[in-house]
């Protein structure tokens, strides 16, 4: 069987970017997704990664199992937006609604995802969340894209860096900001935690 699939090796530009803003163009990606809203903190959010993590850890041994194609897992990704725009610079992180998720590679079928869903339901290991689980195509193509390295309470100014290159290269800014996270919180300390943010453009 051949090697993992890293799709950070992948697409290294897009996962490992430099702290200066920057244009890229994203390709078309899948992922299983769980929505929400109010802090990263909450109960809902939290289990959201929870329920995500349960299944494609599932889903990875269970294709490895039948000696298809592994991977190495990938990061946590968020999709954040609101009402007021305003509430990403000024932090006010009650007001973001958010979609948690996981990239799920071409060989990853629905029926694998079913599969995995149902196997976790016959070992008691689902919860109700788990049957919020979705799946969708992202299109964001051309975006901004900064590394941000810090806790996550204070991206404010980072996301305000964003905005302003965005204007001077006469872009509007368009559809979710999109966070990735390249750390672990529970092992890292917070002024080292490095997160890739992206945001369309037009």
């Amino acid at each position: 069987m051949p090697g993992k699939i890293d799709i950070k090796k992948q697409y290294k530009a897009l996962f490992a970017p430099t702290r200066v803003p920057h244009l890229v163009e994203v390709p078309t990606f899948r992922y299983l997704l769980v929505d929400g809203q109010g802090v990263p903190e909450s109960e809902a959010f939290q289990g959201a990664i929870g329920v995500l993590y349960s299944t494609v850890y599932s889903m990875k041994f269970m294709l490895k199992a039948e000696d298809r194609m592994d991977f190495v897992m990938p990061p946590l990704e968020t999709l954040w937006w609101s009402d007021d725009p305003a509430a990403f610079e000024e932090n006010r992180l009650d007001e973001w609604k958010w979609s948690a998720m996981l990239m799920q590679l071409e060989h990853v079928t629905e029926a694998d995802i079913a599969a995995t869903l149902a196997a976790l339901e016959k070992k008691g290991k689902a919860t109700p969340m788990h049957e919020e689980i979705r799946t969708a195509s992202l299109e964001e193509g051309r975006e901004v894209q900064v590394l941000y390295v810090g806790p996550y309470c204070g991206m404010g100014l980072t996301v305000k860096s964003m905005h302003a290159f965005a204007e001077s290269e006469g872009l509007e800014l368009v559809g979710k900001h999109h966070q990735i996270y390249l750390s672990d919180p529970r092992r890292t300390a917070p002024e080292r935690l490095r997160t890739v943010l992206r945001q369309p453009v037009c």
